[in-house]
């Protein structure tokens, strides 16, 4: 079974780039998206897939999508706290025996303007995926907005105080798999370095390989057994990210 989670910054521009030919290519028997910036009315249609849909109220912005093979036994959207549920940020998806859940973590933007904000989503994301987890093993996927550790991104001195290497959402994310989580890329690959998931469109970023690994899979520890492989497919173009991928037996 093969997983798929990407950050596509603009599901419509992600198209015109070559989404369906990836998808054509990789047939995943599961597709995550974050970022979609759509409106379910925009979305195109996805032949051979069921499809979930979780927008933002603020047209442009946000979003997430599932496209599943598997026709869920059931699925729902955000966290159901009022404070985080207007941007289109989880979609929760139950199979026989796991919960999938795709997540677009909010960003603390410029000037951590949206640090404190954070820190609450990172307290009730937690909250909610081990609500789930006393129920059934969880994979949690997407764009997760933190560069774990040092090794997580290119230029960690200088980017100590910027939004997505705080010491406080590195903390979050220690609380995160400290609460029963495997993050699985790493689990496979411990030391290893240069393997990024996004980068800036400025400054040749990519180009120059000065990226972030911000976008994961997550396992409760109990199903890592069954994670066969984890990936990140550098050499997919479409946007400023780039695909991240498990398969379990």
């Amino acid at each position: 079974m093969k997983l798929i989670s990407w950050n596509v910054n603009g599901l419509r521009a992600c198209v015109g780039k070559g989404f369906f030919e990836f998808l054509a290519a990789e047939q995943p028997d599961m597709m995550c998206l974050q970022e979609t910036k759509l409106q379910p009315e925009q979305a195109p249609q996805v032949e051979g897939y069921h499809e979930y849909w979780c927008s933002a109220e603020k047209k442009g912005y946000s979003g997430t999508a599932l496209f599943s093979k598997t026709e869920p036994r059931a699925v729902t959207y955000n966290l159901g706290v009022d404070l985080h549920d207007h941007e289109g940020r989880v979609i929760t998806a139950e199979y026989d025996d796991f919960y999938l859940v795709t997540v677009y973590v909010p960003n603390s933007q410029d000037g951590l303007k949206r640090l404190d904000y954070r820190m609450q989503w990172e307290d009730d994301f937690r909250a909610y995926v081990k609500k789930l987890d006393e129920a059934k093993p969880v994979i949690i996927c997407g764009d997760m907005n933190v560069a774990h550790q040092e090794i997580d991104l290119k230029n960690p001195k200088t980017n100590r105080k910027n939004a997505g290497f705080t010491d406080e959402e590195r903390a979050k994310m220690t609380e995160l798999l400290g609460a029963g989580f495997v993050d699985t890329f790493r689990a496979f690959y411990p030391d290893l370095e240069g393997v990024y998931s996004w980068w800036s469109y400025r400054f040749k970023a990519r180009e120059k390989n000065a990226g972030w690994r911000i976008d994961y899979f997550l396992v409760s520890e109990r199903l890592m057994p069954r994670v066969k492989d984890a990936r990140i497919l550098t050499d997919v173009f479409g946007s400023d990210h780039c695909p991240v991928v498990i398969e379990l037996d």
